[in-house]
């Protein structure tokens, strides 16, 4: 079965995740198909805490694919901003 999921980067202490859609049979950090997005849990400054790339989430859906938990809760979060960004880079280009 493929899933959505996290798979870990970054260093000790300044952990750094990508959402994968992966084999569930490979590993966290192993192989994957795609990356779809990240999320930076400790993002300071002008640093984006969360990035999705929804269309294509919503394609791996549609084909099948399972989410995790956490992976479900980002999106979740992501699809709440996406309006607010599209209005922001409105309001920024005219």
């Amino acid at each position: 079965m493929v899933k959505i999921r996290l798979s870990r980067g970054g260093a000790k202490s300044r952990p750094f995740y990508h959402i994968v859609v992966a084999d569930e049979r490979s590993g966290r950090d192993g192989r994957n198909i795609e990356r779809v997005g990240f999320y930076n849990p400790v993002a300071a400054g002008k640093e984006l805490p969360l990035e999705v790339k929804l269309d294509r989430v919503d394609h791996w859906l549609g084909v099948g694919a399972q989410m995790t938990d956490k992976v479900r809760a980002l999106v979740r979060l992501a699809r709440k901003q996406a309006p607010q960004q599209a209005e922001a880079g409105a309001e920024v280009a005219a």
